[in-house]
């Protein structure tokens, strides 16, 4: 169960309800994988910063009494600095029943500095030491009852992805909150920000113990993603090897399975059933029509889109778990930093490309609402969903690839524009990149597996329902003839000014509800080269859909969304058309 955090009265709603432990640690500290596999229930556990940025909570049994569990966003200090940090104080100051710290074996300093500031609150705590096999593979040792007796606190070496530790860690917790640790360290809540990280050095010299070992491959190839070169050759390749998977797989998993089981098997068994049927002509078109619901809604549902959704959240959980997203991130600060974004938004921009909504809630970790716009609005302007990406690809890939790769140029000189402009228009800073590099590790099969079905359930849940409404309205508008009035409304922008025959009118309607269904109705259609790029470039950078306005008037307000829907509608039609007559009048030159 996921709640966002607004106000402070639902923290205290939330600590009234159970007796309450929260989960606390620095990010990539593998939080998540605790909550999940405590609780039962499953959250991201992304392998880089800003995951979590609402909180979380579980029912967490101990001897049958019933615990609230509370996966608060990770933090580094307590001297917040964003929203999420200070959703963590806001948590530790209602007096919860205890702490489970996850501890990072990897960067033990800055985890022992962040557990001292929770020691200063006087809150029974367990500590998590997570990530030990990394640290060993690196060459570190630990002390663990150096640790123990030091912080005064239980210390158990957890491995979280393989469920090392947590018998230990369910037995502590047990206990503690029975009967508080008497022997915990106090920190006296006078103590500087400076004495506590000079405590935390002194701490983690004795605690480990360094030995010379060589870099394993994975932390090699780790290191060098983050260098110029050859971080951007890498990079480069496994960019295009993700391109690559998507569209090809795609393609395979579209036309061997998807298709033949939409066009032999579903609409012919639906056929049947609604032919004989004594019904007006009418609705026997919306049912089997040209645009019927069980006729083309199958296709563009099932054999459109969800052939690259698939494919595309595979390699994403991925590129996510192994901790390759944040590398990309770091290595490309230097160029996005020149277009006002910082390198660590690169996150949300890919994340993006599976759903705008996640991203643009991600944007929460900003550290200023200008580096929120600008991310916002570049997401909005120029970066497609996976749905979108896989209409698209149907639409241009099978005339040319040259084509598909003209289209992601524009996408990308969208993203560069719209960056800087709102960058420049917009009044305040954007700070410096500060990030954890998480380590590089094979994503955990059964933490990839469920993150995988969820996403693409949520798809499902969130994407399918409103494309069903956009089939429904296509089929309504074609065979009333509604669609015919409004063609000729807006025929002076779909033919005269974008080139398009007057029926590609249905792809602005549909594309209101849904931005990949702006694709769908072109595909319909016998369009010439021109046409089919022209069609392709407003699909690409068209108005966000319904779920992306309603979030942006929450997150920002009513105004900021319309801004953004008329800009985008504006611009899309806009750069269309200008590539509609230029090209045809650099055609006709020649």
């Amino acid at each position: 169960m996921k709640k966002e955090l607004r106000k402070d009265n639902i923290v205290e709603e939330m600590l009234e309800e159970n007796p309450t432990i929260l989960l606390m640690g620095s990010p990539n500290v593998g939080k998540s994988v605790f909550f999940s596999k405590l609780t039962n229930v499953h959250v991201n556990s992304a392998n880089y910063s800003g995951t979590t940025v609402s909180f979380t909570k579980g029912d967490y049994f101990i001897r049958d009494k019933k615990h609230i569990l509370i996966d608060v966003p990770g933090t580094y200090s307590l001297e917040a600095t964003n929203d999420a940090e200070k959703i963590a104080v806001s948590f530790l100051e209602k007096d919860p029943e205890c702490v489970l710290f996850i501890m990072h074996a990897a960067d033990l300093q800055g985890s022992i500095k962040l557990l001292l500031e929770i020691l200063k609150k006087d809150v029974p705590v367990v500590v998590a030491l997570n990530l030990v096999d990394v640290a060993i593979r690196q060459g570190r040792q630990f002390d663990i009852d150096y640790l123990q007796d030091t912080l005064g606190v239980p210390v158990i070496a957890t491995v979280a992805v393989k469920g090392t530790g947590f018998d230990e860690v369910e037995r502590q917790l047990a206990k503690i909150v029975k009967t508080p640790n008497p022997n915990q360290l106090k920190v006296d809540p006078q103590t500087t920000m400076q004495e506590l990280w000079d405590k935390a050095d002194e701490i983690s010299r004795h605690a480990v113990d360094y030995t010379q070992k060589d870099l394993s491959r994975i932390d090699r190839f780790g290191d060098a993603l983050l260098r110029p070169w050859p971080g951007v050759l890498l990079t480069a390749l496994i960019l295009f090897a993700t391109i690559g998977i998507v569209v090809g797989l795609g393609k395979v998993l579209r036309a061997v399975l998807l298709l033949p089981l939409v066009n032999k098997i579903i609409v012919p068994f639906f056929e049947s059933i609604i032919m004989p049927l004594n019904i007006s002509d009418i609705l026997k078109g919306v049912l089997i029509g040209e645009y019927g619901v069980f006729r083309i809604g199958f296709e563009w549902i099932i054999a459109l889109v969800m052939p690259y959704v698939i494919i595309f959240q595979l390699v994403f959980t991925f590129l996510e778990d192994s901790g390759i997203l944040p590398r990309i991130s770091v290595l490309g600060d230097s160029l996005m930093s020149k277009i006002g974004i910082q390198g660590g938004s690169l996150i949300n921009v890919m994340l993006g490309f599976g759903c705008t909504v996640p991203a643009i809630i991600g944007t929460r970790t900003a550290s200023t609402k200008k580096e929120r716009l600008i991310v916002t609005t570049a997401l909005c302007f120029s970066v497609p969903c996976i749905s979108q990406i896989g209409a698209l690809i149907t639409l241009v890939g099978d005339y040319s690839y040259w084509m598909l790769l003209l289209l992601f140029l524009v996408g990308i000189a969208m993203f560069v524009i719209s960056s800087i402009v709102t960058s420049k228009l917009i009044r305040g800073t954007v700070t410096p990149m500060v990030m954890e590099i998480p380590y590089l590790l094979p994503p955990e099969r059964n933490s990839f597996t469920r993150k995988f079905i969820v996403r693409v359930k949520q798809f499902v849940v969130e994407a399918e329902g409103p494309m069903l409404i956009a089939v429904i309205f296509a089929a309504l508008v074609t065979e009333t003839g509604f669609m015919e009035k409004v063609s000729v409304l807006v025929e002076p922008i779909v033919s005269g000014w974008l080139g398009l025959p007057k029926e590609a009118s249905l792809s602005l309607l549909l594309g209101v509800i849904r931005r990949e269904m702006s694709v769908a109705p072109l595909l319909e259609l016998n369009l010439l080269p021109l046409q089919m790029f022209v069609g392709a470039v407003v699909s690409l950078l068209y108005l966000p859909c319904l779920s992306v306005m309603g979030i942006l008037a929450e997150e920002f307000n009513a105004k900021t969304a319309i801004a953004i829907l008329a800009l985008t509608t504006f611009n899309a039609i806009f750069i269309g058309g200008l590539i509609n007559h230029v090209v045809g009048f650099i055609t006709a030159l020649l």
